[in-house]
C-alpha cells in the first residue's frame, strides 16, 4: 500500500503496515525508470512537449535493488539511459566500492532499451571490471558472439552469468531472484520476467509481452504471479489502439492498458491495487498525473510506476 506520496520525486510504496527506523537497513527496490524503450521524449517526435519541458521527461524502464547493510546494489535494465541512471543510485544509495558499484545486472531481453546500456561500461567509458550480468543461455551466447558486446567480454568489462527460467538465484541471505520465460519477439534472446523476493516483500518486474492470451495459451497466467506478490510491475507500453495517428495497432505485441484493466477487473480490489503500469510508449497519455487516461487507471484500482518510487522489501 503507499504511505506517503512526494510530489517531486519519490513515492514510497511499502508492503507492511510500517515503516519502522530500522527499515532504513533492510532491502529495497527503486523505480530508475518507467519509459518505453526510445525513453521520453522519443527520437523524431520533434512536437512532444518534454524537448521544451524537462519535468514531462522519463527514462527508459529499470529497476535498481539495494541492500544497504550488505552495501550491494543491482540493476535490472541497463538502458541507453544508464549513466543517468546510475547517477540517481549513487545519490540515494552511495556505496564505497569502485563505480558502478553493482554486485550484477539483470537483462530482460535483447530490445535496445533493454541492455544496450551495457556500452557505458566498456573501454571507451567507464571500463568497468567484471560486472556480472545475468541473462539466459541464448542471450549469454548472442553477447559473447557479435560486436561490440563480445569486446566487454574478451576485455572483462562484464562477466556472463546464465541463469535458468524458474530457477531462483540468491543474491544474499535476504534476496532471490527468479527468472520467468514469457512470449515476447525472440530476435537475438529469450525474453523473461523477473521475480524479486526480500524478507517481506516480493515483487514481479514484466515490463515486456506480447499478451496476456498467448501466455494463457502456455499455461502461465499473470493473475498467479500477481495472487503471490504483493506489487506487480507490468507491461503498458500503450494505452490503447489509436494513440498512434494513422496506423492500426490491433496487431501490436503488447497488451494495451485498457485491456489489462478490463481482464484485471475480475480481480478483488486489494489485488489491482498491486498492479503497476510500467514500460510506457513516448505516445501514452497515462504518463502523466492530471491525464483522463491516468484519472480512469486510478479509478479503477491500478497505479502507474514513478520514477524514484521505493518499494520496502524489509521485515516489519
Amino acid at each position: 500500500m503507499i504511505i506517503r506520496i512526494h510530489l517531486a520525486l519519490l513515492i514510497v510504496v511499502a508492503c507492511v503496515v510500517s515503516v519502522p527506523a530500522a527499515q532504513a537497513e533492510q532491502p529495497f527496490l527503486v523505480v530508475l525508470g518507467i519509459a518505453q524503450d526510445g525513453g521520453v521524449p522519443q527520437t523524431g517526435d520533434t512536437k512532444h512537449a518534454a524537448w521544451r519541458n524537462p519535468a514531462l521527461r522519463r527514462l527508459v524502464v529499470s529497476l535498481a535493488l539495494v541492500d544497504p547493510q550488505s552495501e550491494e546494489r543491482w540493476l535490472f535494465e541497463a538502458t541507453p539511459d544508464l549513466k543517468e541512471q546510475l547517477n540517481r543510485l549513487d545519490t540515494i544509495a552511495p556505496v564505497s566500492a569502485r563505480s558502478p558499484g553493482l554486485s550484477g545486472i539483470f537483462l530482460t531481453h535483447a530490445h535496445i532499451g533493454h541492455y544496450t546500456g551495457l556500452a557505458q561500461l566498456g573501454h571507451e567509458a567507464l571500463g568497468a571490471r567484471a560486472v556480472p550480468v545475468y541473462v539466459m543461455p541464448r542471450f549469454a551466447e548472442f553477447l559473447e558472439t557479435n560486436g561490440p558486446w563480445n569486446q566487454l567480454v574478451r576485455y572483462e568489462n562484464i562477466k556472463l552469468d546464465r541463469l535458468q527460467d524458474g530457477v531462483p538465484l540468491r543474491l544474499n541471505k535476504r534476496l532471490t531472484v527468479t527468472p520467468f520465460l514469457v512470449p515476447h519477439r525472440q530476435e537475438y534472446s529469450e525474453v523473461v520476467g523477473f521475480r524479486i523476493e526480500g524478507p517481506a516483500c516480493t515483487v514481479i518486474f514484466l515490463p515486456d509481452i506480447d499478451s496476456w492470451e498467448t501466455w494463457d495459451e502456455q499455461g502461465t497466467h499473470i493473475e498467479e504471479l500477481i495472487a503471490d506478490a504483493d506489487i506487480a510491475y507490468v507491461d503498458a507500453t500503450f494505452y490503447d489502439n489509436g494513440e498512434i495517428p494513422g496506423r492500426d495497432m490491433s496487431g501490436f505485441p503488447h497488451p494495451f492498458i485498457r485491456h489489462s484493466m478490463q481482464r484485471f477487473s475480475r480481480l478483488p480490489a486489494n489485488e489491482r491495487a498491486k498492479i503497476r503500469f510500467i514500460h510506457l510508449n513516448h505516445t501514452n497519455p497515462a504518463l502523466y498525473a492530471g491525464s483522463d487516461a491516468r484519472k480512469e487507471i486510478m479509478a479503477r484500482g491500478f497505479r502507474v510506476a514513478a520514477e524514484m518510487e521505493r518499494i520496502p522489501l524489509g521485515e516489519d
